[in-house]
């Protein structure tokens, strides 16, 4: 990488890391561009440059967020022998990343009031599709080892995307406690409709880290 990659990098993380911050602290709607070349004293020429607008450049955060929080699940996944327990583990991973991302009240507020008109529905699909790969991938494994029963594991992944999603809006004025309880008490009753079992699972879950 010579110079002029190098600092056109560290400008494009610099505007990153600013717009993290400020959509963070302000939200989608009330973080202009004018905000973000205040912060960074880039000229918005330049911010344009990288980010197309600004919605372009929340997507792009978006993007690296949902990246780490598949590497992130990935690391933590490792830890546990079951698919069951792996389950439980990717519901506490969620809420503990929904509560604590400084990203989270900022999507929500773009996915209630801009994303039925955003131009990039195809790039928003694909960070979807990246979700329900994970949920695919370990259902069809709990299936292989006999932990579930046998079923179609894409709309089964589509079912638990739509728990969680409506559980992440329907929960965000709860204190992080009561939606945990409610995430895990949801992952419990999914896992009963798929194991096939007379009664419910045992409500011991692995502490999150």
């Amino acid at each position: 990488m010579n110079k002029k990659q190098l600092s056109s990098q560290q400008t494009r993380q610099k505007v990153a890391d600013a717009a993290r911050t400020l959509f963070g602290q302000k939200g989608y709607a009330s973080t202009s561009i004018e905000d973000i070349v205040t912060a960074t004293q880039i000229s918005k020429g330049n911010i344009y440059y990288h980010f197309k607008n600004k919605e372009g450049l929340f997507l792009y955060l978006l993007e690296e967020w949902t990246r780490d929080w598949a590497e992130q699940f990935q690391a933590k996944k490792a830890r546990f022998h079951t698919v069951k327990e792996q389950m439980i583990a990717l519901v506490e991973h969620f809420v503990m990343d929904g509560f604590h991302h400084p990203l989270t009240k900022a999507s929500n507020e773009f996915y209630a009031t801009e994303l039925i008109t955003s131009p990039n529905q195809d790039k928003i699909e694909e960070m979807m599709q990246m979700y329900l790969r994970n949920y695919e991938e370990l259902l069809e494994e709990g299936m292989q080892k006999g932990e579930f029963k046998p079923d179609d594991a894409r709309l089964l992944s589509m079912i638990l995307e739509g728990m969680l999603a409506g559980i992440e809006f329907s929960s965000n004025k709860l204190a992080f406690q009561e939606a945990r309880e409610l995430y895990l008490k949801a992952m419990n009753v999914f896992l009963y409709g798929i194991t096939g079992l007379t009664e419910a699972p045992a409500a011991d879950q692995p502490a999150s880290n």
